[in-house]
């Protein structure tokens, strides 16, 4: 065997685990998923792993459009995009600071009424009937609510109500934002933002929660 001398020892090499190549990803979702200071690029770390597969998905096939995670993704096989979403579903990060409201405490308390008990007389069911009471999100695909910035929040319901962003059907995110108003999305938006890191930042069982309007578990 030759001798190598101490100057030409082979190359370090960087550890093969899902922590190092998903470091893409850090400096848009943070090194733990906990999200940036970008309002646009949301907390990952926690969600259920069948809402963040079904998301990353979404952007490899296009269904969700924004350039760069789209081409991030483009070639990857399923089997690894669920490894991606196990692996940030398994973290658990620090909340971020609590946003502190902008607005009003009429509008704070018209988000907290959605939230929590929706609007009978519109038909729009309670966030929470889905999400949770404590918006931890369900297994398998359900995502949480908190931790989460008012703009992104609004952008994603904005999302749903112009049909820029999709479900499988039944589209019920597509339903309920349908009957949110620009005042609604706000309100909702500034509640959700406002609320403290839950001491518990689990997701419900699968099956625990009433889903309204015949939504299945699991939303693309």
């Amino acid at each position: 065997m030759p001798f190598l001398p101490a100057h030409a020892q082979a190359p370090e090499r960087a550890p093969d685990t899902m922590a190092a190549r998903v470091l893409a990803c850090a400096s848009c979702h943070g090194a733990q998923g906990e999200g940036t200071s970008d309002v646009y690029f949301p907390r990952l770390a926690g969600k259920p792993a069948g809402y963040l597969y079904n998301q990353l998905v979404a952007f490899r096939d296009g269904r969700r459009k924004y350039p760069p995670m789209n081409y991030l993704l483009e070639f990857l096989p399923d089997e690894y995009l669920k490894k991606m979403a196990e692996y940030f579903a398994s973290l658990r990060p620090p909340f971020p600071e609590t946003a502190i409201p902008t607005v009003s405490d009429a509008i704070l308390a018209r988000g907290e009424s959605i939230v929590k008990h929706g609007d009978t007389q519109r038909g729009i069911p309670p966030c929470a009937s889905c999400h949770g009471p404590s918006f931890g999100g369900m297994e398998p695909a359900i995502p949480g609510l908190l931790g989460l910035r008012a703009s992104y929040i609004s952008a994603q319901l904005g999302g749903w109500r112009y049909g820029t962003r999709t479900a499988a059907a039944p589209d019920c995110m597509q339903i309920v934002a349908s009957l949110l108003t620009e005042d609604d999305v706000k309100a909702v938006a500034a509640y959700l933002s406002s609320r403290p890191a839950p001491a518990d930042p689990s997701f419900a069982p699968q099956g625990s929660l009433p889903m309204p309007l015949a939504c299945g578990s699991e939303p693309r």
